[in-house]
């Protein structure tokens, strides 16, 4: 059965449509801050019946928590704890696994982390994405959109556009004007095909977006004209947001969110980042360990107030940087403003032919290797590209398997040379890939690192 077509589950969406996704706009500060307790002590009262939380919680006083305003008392949740508890500690004892699917991150820390999500969470956030839409007078049923993600198996995005959520939809509505490409696909071929499908928007990672711009200029896509151009998933410099609005005379604008929780902000009309604060509550920390102040640079803690899975309280596993706004704005959104999204940076991979190669394209290989391959010995890695022709895979194990080892090794060998034709792959063990250091806070490195000009 479709499980959009299941009673329960369909007036949840059907009441989300048509007053949860306006919430942002219509509730006042004071009204917005009761929402969001109630919704916190739901998730909280949800996490009490996931082995995980219950660990975690031992030795809290849940009756001190009432609401937001105590959420400190509560310990943070890490990457780790996730990836020690999946799967078997992150739902209740007496689900049923087929009732939920597995979403996993795209790997763009090098520490991909799996949880938990029913299928009503997927429409929420596909409900709560089209935000963006509106607040750029489009429409999800009208206007053509296209969309370029990552769509490599197993991963959030594949859950989403490729098996579950989207396909759902289809079989209700039509949706013939959004189009979904990988974000792994050939740039021309989608150029080609955008040519042809004349999107209002299109949206995906900012360094596909990039490529597709450089193409544009080079004078292919004559009728990809769109009025709006969407970034998310990882740092839009201003040189790129420039270039683009340029080259595709079309309004650009940001989407910031992660597999774990999204979306987290949103770019308005005006120009400001709102996060979400409905859905999300974020606490922003400096170096010291001590609330960061407006204008300060911060890493996010963040918990997700949208019901479906496992829940994500106090998490510290995004590994962003950001910077808290005490502007106001006037776009008719009412909640806080992101001054500016730092965090991971990443560099798009250039063969030795000129083919531009887009991170996310490549940093879901080794989740699927070791999806494969039935292992869990990689720890984290790293994509160096010292020159043109060779580029080297930094990986840090586990553990000691020798035969477990060199079969994964061999697999990552062989599905990066596929993808990096032109190029030698070396597959390196290292002991650490070292956090990076700034104003006394610690960030991963980029998982991928481009030490080649580009043109």
């Amino acid at each position: 059965m479709n499980p959009l077509m299941k009673p329960g589950v369909l007036l949840k969406v059907v009441k989300c449509y048509l007053f949860d996704v306006n919430r942002i706009w219509r509730y006042s500060e004071e009204k917005m801050n009761r929402y969001r307790d109630r919704a916190f002590l739901r998730v909280l009262k949800r996490a009490m019946t996931i082995p995980m939380y219950r660990d975690k919680y031992g030795n809290v006083d849940l009756k001190q928590i009432r609401g937001l305003e105590d959420i400190e008392r509560l310990p943070v949740v890490t990457k780790d704890d996730f990836r020690e508890a999946f799967p078997d500690k992150l739902l209740p004892k007496d689900a049923r696994k087929e009732s939920y699917r597995v979403m996993s991150t795209s790997g763009s820390t090098g520490k991909p982390v799996s949880i938990f999500v029913e299928p009503v969470f997927m429409y929420y956030t596909l409900l709560y994405f089209t935000r963006a839409l509106k607040e750029y007078g489009l429409s999800w049923r009208k206007s053509k959109i296209a969309l370029i993600v990552d769509i490599s198996p197993g991963s959030g995005e594949d859950l989403f556009f490729n098996r579950d959520a989207v396909p759902s939809v289809r079989r209700v509505f039509s949706l013939d004007n959004i189009r979904v490409y990988h974000v792994g696909d050939n740039p021309e071929k989608i150029m080609k095909d955008l040519n042809k499908f004349r999107p209002e928007m299109i949206g995906g990672y900012p360094d596909i977006l990039k490529i597709l711009a450089i193409l544009k200029e080079k004078g292919m896509g004559e009728n990809v004209n769109p009025k709006y151009i969407a970034s998310s998933g990882a740092i839009l410099d201003k040189y790129t947001r420039k270039y683009m609005e340029e080259v595709f005379n079309a309004r650009v604008f940001e989407t910031y969110g992660a597999t774990e929780c999204t979306p987290m902000a949103i770019e308005c009309r005006e120009g400001n980042m709102h996060i979400q604060s409905d859905i999300v509550h974020m606490e922003f920390w400096n170096g010291k360990g001590e609330r960061a102040s407006p204008g300060e640079l911060a890493e996010i803690i963040v918990t997700s107030l949208v019901p479906g899975g496992t829940p994500v309280i106090r998490y510290n596993g995004i590994s962003d940087l950001l910077v808290l706004s005490d502007k106001d704005c006037e776009c008719g959104m009412h909640s806080p403003l992101i001054d500016r999204i730092e965090g991971r940076k990443v560099d798009s991979i250039v063969l030795p032919d000129g083919t531009f190669i887009p991170p996310l394209a490549i940093t879901g290989i080794p989740y699927q290797v070791l999806q494969e391959c039935n292992s869990k010995i990689i720890e984290q890695f790293q994509i160096v590209q010292e020159d043109y022709d060779r580029i080297d895979i930094l990986v840090v194990l586990r553990y000691d398997n020798e035969e477990e080892k060199e079969k994964v090794f061999s697999r990552l060998k062989e599905e990066f040379s596929k993808n990096l034709k032109g190029a030698s792959v070396n597959i390196k063990e290292v002991r650490e890939i070292k956090m990076n250091r700034r104003e006394g806070l610690a960030t991963p490195p980029p998982v991928v690192i481009s030490k080649v000009k580009k043109d």
